[in-house]
């Protein structure tokens, strides 16, 4: 390892993780969601290792040519879906699956010369993101059957709360899709990470809403050791982190009481203390938002960040007379110091600190 940040991804903990989503969804194909570089974790590697997925999901059609010029040969859906004709070829050549989710799209497909792919039809049940009101899902339908560019045709919707265990949202949103799916003679995906693990309805959607397809769910951020909810960390969930996000100590300097440390003077001491100087900043993906108090593990204990976060540097108190060296590893998230522990320190959510690592240092992909 060099002195610099650096990710090491444990493909061994992504096996694991895929495991636990299938008990928890028994029957169900798998999308395995590895749209913005897998969550940050290297969209490549994690593809050529996820071997026994039924598909993979990105969000546009550049990250699924890299796939498939990497060698990734399973099926592949287009998330955001096509947004040209360009796009629409480039679905039609290499086999992708879009997700159809506005007139503009239903545009290029009746229009299509030269092939024809199949599509997921994407349902806004209350996102009010992305996707077809319900009043008009039996139109699009129709359309979609007529459709030059048109094969197989499959149904969607994304749940916006499926977080929030207890709250109505998302059993709303279930009732609202429920009109439009009963009867489908096709595959049908609600599940996304929160719903498949905490929402039996999602893992059971043939039974509970009656279409004869296969039920796609779309794993993503637990797919990579890391908890969907906001009161549980992955680990409670049977989860491992597959980034362990780590740095060295590259100084240790006495600090007496009353000095200040790093840019602004923003931290001053009220005792004498040792600093450890970690070899870690923004520019690695260490988000400037870390206040202090955020906690970083080495050697087995938990120490705090003083002061800001500068691109390559950040500063913690190692107390006083510290057993630490310079060398020493510390853990910025990973075994030991969940991500979910460490984000609200950011004011962020755990999705945006993994997504953010830069890996300015080579990432070091771990098999086992």
């Amino acid at each position: 390892m060099s002195f610099g940040a650096r990710a090491l991804i444990r493909l061994g903990a992504l096996e694991h993780n895929l495991e636990v989503i299938r008990k928890a969804a028994p029957g169900c194909k798998v999308m395995a969601v590895i749209k913005a570089n897998a969550y940050g974790h290297g969209m490549v590697h994690v593809a050529q290792h996820l071997k026994h997925v039924d598909a993979f999901a990105v969000a546009r059609v550049p990250e699924a040519l890299e796939l498939r010029a990497h060698g990734v040969t399973a099926k592949i859906v287009l998330l955001a879906g096509v947004m040209n004709t360009a796009e629409l070829a480039a679905a039609m050549e290499y086999e992708f699956e879009p997700v159809v989710h506005c007139a503009m799209q239903l545009d290029l497909l009746d229009h299509s010369i030269g092939g024809k792919v199949n599509v997921w039809c994407k349902i806004d049940t209350g996102m009010n993101r992305l996707g077809f009101a319900p009043s008009e899902a039996a139109e699009v339908l129709a359309r979609l059957r007529r459709s030059a560019g048109v094969n197989d045709i499959r149904l969607m919707t994304h749940l916006a709360s499926a977080d929030q265990l207890d709250g109505s949202t998302t059993a709303e949103q279930l009732e609202r899709f429920r009109p439009i799916v009963s009867g489908f003679d096709g595959d049908v995906s609600i599940g996304n990470t929160p719903a498949t693990l905490g929402w039996p309805a999602v893992v059971n959607a043939q039974s509970e809403f009656g279409f004869t397809g296969e039920n796609w769910i779309r794993p993503g951020i637990a797919l990579f050791g890391v908890s969907p909810f906001s009161d549980k960390t992955g680990t409670e969930l049977g989860l491992k982190p597959v980034m362990q996000f780590e740095a060295r100590l590259i100084a240790i300097n006495p600090l007496n009481s009353g000095e200040r440390v790093g840019y602004s003077g923003a931290y001053a001491s009220d005792k004498d203390t040792m600093i450890g100087i970690i070899s870690a900043g923004y520019g690695d993906g260490y988000s400037r938002h870390f206040s202090s108090g955020t906690p970083v593990l080495i050697n087995g204990r938990k120490v705090r960040v003083v002061g800001n976060v500068s691109m390559d540097m950040i500063a913690v108190d190692l107390g006083n007379n510290p057993d630490d060296r310079v060398g020493d590893i510390a853990t910025l998230w990973g075994d030991g110091l969940p991500v979910e522990e460490v984000a609200p320190y950011a004011n962020a959510i755990p999705y945006e600190l993994v997504c953010g690592v830069m890996n300015r240092e080579d990432s070091e992909i771990v098999r086992a």
